[in-house]
């Protein structure tokens, strides 16, 4: 068999794994830095470079610099409670992405295998249940009140949606896959008699099939799509709260650990 052939063909079904996490796609862009590593637990926000705190709020509204707590007037109090609410404010925000997006690979998967081995599919139903299992360890994370941990490279770590999130999903579509492979190569063969064995014409038409698939999948895309520019926009605040304390604030100045915008490109 053709072996680019087939690759289209896998290729098509793997469309969903790849977009498993879709964050600020097409014409839009989020840049988002950290200058230290960030902790999210029940009592506390710390800011820390190299194990060493640089600030951190306890109860969402004490503030304390190196180690010591800061005396606040009530504007710059306001300032530390808005800030620690917005950040808390965005862990729900992640999940709600992180949950779309594992909801999107699961109508991928279907949506491709469908078509390729009809309803109700051996392959559908395994990842199905595989990438629902993931979706809701991701949610019971959230759920509980656990500790979340972002490094200063932007990558969150295992506490928050489990170590190497998007690789697991990707696996457990590639893995199913494989593990289907006779299935798939019989759906070939009988795409390809379909098709009288004009390979140009079957060529085409799992081209078409890819395309399509795609397509389906950028449309269902679109709402996570607005999620994730949202929780952009949240961080652009956090942004903003943090310079506006280390303007006022004078144990804050000169620290800036959330760099984040966001703006439209013209296509």
């Amino acid at each position: 068999m053709n072996k680019s052939i087939f690759s289209m063909l896998i290729g098509a079904t793997l469309i969903a794994g790849s977009m498993a996490i879709p964050v600020a796609q097409a014409h839009n862009s989020c840049n988002v830095n950290l200058n230290a590593d960030v902790r999210i637990s029940p009592e506390k926000i710390e800011f820390f470079d190299n194990d060493q705190a640089l600030y951190y709020i306890e109860d969402d509204h004490k503030l304390f610099v190196n180690g010591k707590r800061v005396s606040l007037s009530r504007g710059q109090q306001s300032l530390v409670n808005e800030f620690s609410e917005k950040i808390r404010g965005t862990v729900p925000e992640v999940k709600a992405v992180a949950i779309d997006g594992v909801d999107l690979a699961i109508e991928g998967v279907n949506l491709a295998f469908n078509e390729l081995l009809g309803q109700g599919n051996k392959v559908s139903t395994e990842l199905t249940e595989k990438l629902t299992s993931i979706k809701l360890r991701v949610s019971e994370r959230f759920e509980q009140s656990a500790t979340y941990t972002i490094d200063k490279d932007g990558k969150t770590v295992d506490s928050i949606l489990g170590e190497d999130f998007e690789q697991e999903v990707e696996e457990v579509v590639e893995g199913t896959i494989k593990q289907s492979m006779g299935s798939l190569l019989i759906a070939v063969g009988q795409e390809l008699l379909t098709a009288g064995g004009d390979m140009s014409s079957f060529e085409q038409k799992m081209e078409d099939f890819g395309q399509r698939i795609e397509r389906e999948m950028e449309q269902r895309a679109e709402h996570i799509e607005t999620r994730a520019e949202a929780l952009c926009q949240s961080v652009v605040v956090i942004d903003q709260l943090e310079n506006e304390m280390s303007d006022n604030i004078d144990e804050l100045s000169g620290i800036n650990v959330i760099s984040a915008s966001h703006h439209s490109q013209e296509i």
